[in-house]
């Protein structure tokens, strides 16, 4: 699903024009952005929480030359899928790959 998915389906059942419905897909991902920017967790209920988690710095291998190297701490994004949503998939059974 793509955001224009996103919003072509609330204008389906929300009944918001495409502009509105639009713009409100925006302003949820753009609130979204910030929260996860300034460190804090976003918890969407019956969906899941998403939070930004520092990886430290950590010894590596260059894999064409195989010399060590120190790979340097970083953000990286975090999702977890709440209980209801993880058994509405299992229910639905829609694990399925492409």
């Amino acid at each position: 699903m793509t955001k224009t998915d996103l919003v072509a389906l609330i204008y389906e059942r929300v009944g918001l024009s495409r502009t509105d419905a639009a713009k409100a897909v925006d302003s949820v991902l753009e609130i979204i952005k910030e929260s996860l920017h300034r460190g804090e967790r976003v918890k969407i209920s019956g969906f899941g929480s998403f939070v930004v988690n520092q990886k430290r710095a950590r010894r590596g291998r260059n894999p064409q030359t195989g010399e060590p190297l120190i790979i340097a701490s970083r953000c990286v994004l975090s999702f977890k899928a709440s209980d209801i949503l993880k058994q509405r998939l299992v229910v639905k059974g829609s694990c399925s790959q492409g």
